[in-house]
C-alpha cells in the first residue's frame, strides 16, 4: 500500500482485532485516526496513542458525545460487538443504529460498516440478522456508506478450530459436512480493504463487499496444514452439536449454505491485491504444528 494523504478517519472498535486491523492499514497510509474508545486510559488505548492515534472519549448511549467525535471527520469505521445471547443482539441493534444517527448529525462524508457475510438479506442467524438491520438503517440513513462482510476468519484456525496433532498426523475437527467449502478471510486483509474504501483509493462493487479470500473444504484445509508441517493430515467433520449454543449451531448451517454459492475471489485482489488464501496464511503468520495431543 502506498502513503495516502487524507483528513482525519475516525474508527470504532479500534481496540479490537478487526477494528485494530483498520487502524494498521490507515496507519500504514500514514492517515490521520481518531478512535472513539470508551476509556482512553485502557492498556489498549493508550498503546494506540503511543502510535499517533487520536483518542476520543464516548459513549454508546450518549448521543452527543459520539457526534461531538465525529466532528469534521472525513470518514467513519465502525463494527458492533458481537453478540452472543438474543438480549445482546438487541443491544448491539441500539448501538449500530446510534452510530449511524451520529454519523448523520455529523455530516460525515463517508461510513464503511464492518458487517457480516449474508447480511444483505435476512438468513436466521440472530446475530448476523442484527447487521441486516443495522446496514438497512445505514441504508436509509442518506449517508454515503460501504458494507464491508467478512466470512469465516482465518485467525480461528489459531485458536477455536485450531488443528490438532495426534499420533503423528494433523487432524483437524469442524462441524461441516467434508464436501462443504468453507469461506475464509484474515483479519489482515478486512482491515486493508475497509482503509482502502475509506481512503477512495478503491470502491465497493454495488456499496458491499463480501470478504472473502480463500474458499477449501474440510480435507483441503486440513491437507494445507499438513503440507506446511510435512506430516500426514486428516479431516473429522462434526455434528452441530458440539457448537455451545444455538447461535453458533445457526451461524455454521449458514456458512454450509453460504458454500453452495460460489465466491468471486478476484473482487476481494482488485481492491487488495497482497489478500491472503489460506496457504499464504499459514506461511505468513507462522503456524507450526502443535505438540502431540495427551496420549497421543
Amino acid at each position: 500500500m502506498s502513503a495516502q494523504a487524507t483528513g482525519t478517519i475516525a474508527v470504532f472498535g479500534a481496540t479490537g482485532q478487526q477494528g485494530g486491523a483498520v487502524v494498521d492499514a490507515l496507519l500504514d497510509h500514514r492517515a490521520q485516526v481518531r478512535a472513539l474508545v470508551r476509556n482512553p486510559q485502557s492498556d489498549r488505548a493508550q498503546a494506540l496513542a503511543a502510535r499517533g492515534v487520536e483518542l476520543a472519549a464516548t459513549r454508546a448511549d450518549d448521543p452527543a458525545s459520539l457526534a461531538a467525535a465525529l466532528a469534521t471527520v472525513e470518514g467513519f469505521y465502525f463494527m458492533t460487538p458481537e453478540a452472543n445471547s438474543l438480549e445482546e443482539v438487541e443491544a448491539e441493534v441500539r448501538i449500530g443504529k446510534a452510530l449511524v444517527d451520529a454519523a448523520v448529525e455529523a455530516g460525515v462524508p463517508h461510513v464503511v460498516f464492518n458487517s457480516v457475510f449474508g447480511a444483505d438479506r435476512e438468513s436466521g442467524v440472530p446475530h448476523h440478522d442484527s447487521k441486516h438491520r443495522i446496514e438497512e438503517h445505514l441504508r436509509t440513513s442518506g449517508l454515503r456508506a460501504s458494507m464491508v462482510r467478512p466470512t469465516a476468519f482465518m485467525e480461528n484456525f489459531a485458536s477455536v478450530m485450531a488443528p490438532s496433532l495426534e499420533h503423528g498426523e494433523i487432524v483437524l475437527r469442524m462441524p461441516l459436512s467434508e464436501d462443504v467449502a468453507l469461506k475464509m478471510i484474515s483479519i489482515r486483509d478486512i482491515g486493508r480493504v475497509a482503509a482502502a474504501l475509506l481512503l477512495d483509493t478503491a470502491q465497493a462493487p454495488g456499496g458491499a463487499v463480501e470478504l472473502v479470500g480463500d474458499e477449501l473444504t474440510g480435507p483441503r484445509i486440513a491437507a494445507a496444514f499438513g503440507a506446511h508441517a510435512g506430516l500426514p493430515a486428516r479431516y473429522e467433520a462434526l455434528p452441530l452439536s458440539v457448537l455451545p449454543n444455538e447461535l453458533d449451531q445457526a451461524m455454521f448451517r449458514q456458512f454450509a449454505e453460504a458454500a453452495a454459492h460460489p465466491s468471486d475471489l478476484a473482487v476481494v485482489r482488485s481492491i487488495e491485491p497482497t489478500a491472503l488464501d489460506l496457504v499464504e496464511w499459514i506461511r505468513a503468520t507462522g503456524w507450526t504444528a502443535p505438540a502431540n495431543a495427551a496420549g497421543s
